[in-house]
């Protein structure tokens, strides 16, 4: 079982890291922008984006949850100011091969559920009208 100090040493640890982050963030907030969406940045970007996202819907307390998804946002904002738009198709939406991955598939209740959103599990991004990571979702499909 961990100890008093081994949380506090944890919570330190994330404190840390999200200033890290933090300055990071500031640093790239400032730059010049060059000729276009500089794609690589924007990839890692979003890589980053999900993985606060995920350590949000895992963190431990509601401290450590607001942390995760304040860095998310950041993040989803630097995305757009950099050229880039997250895809997050909402449940009920049609599928769009362009822009989503069905990495499940889920029995419809009814037709009109066919080849629409179950679920997202995971955000895509588009940059200049490309999909450069397409959004992974759950899809509805009739028997």
């Amino acid at each position: 079982m961990p100890t008093l100090q081994d949380v506090s040493d944890k919570i330190d640890d994330v404190a840390r890291a999200l200033a890290r982050q933090a300055a990071v963030l500031a640093t790239l907030t400032d730059a010049p922008t060059a000729s276009g969406p500089d794609v690589a940045l924007l990839v890692d970007l979003h890589a980053l984006r999900v993985d606060a996202l995920a350590c949000a819907a895992t963190a431990r307390s509601r401290r450590e949850r607001a942390a995760f998804e304040a860095m998310a946002a950041g993040l989803e904002r630097l995305l757009v100011g950099r050229g880039g738009t997250v895809v997050a198709p909402g449940v009920g939406d049609e599928f769009r091969g362009t822009q989503m991955e069905a990495a499940e598939v889920v029995a419809a209740e009814s037709p009109d559920q066919d080849r629409t959103v179950a679920t997202l599990l995971e955000s895509g991004l588009e940059v200049s009208g490309r999909s450069v990571r397409p959004a992974r979702v759950a899809v509805f499909r009739t028997p």
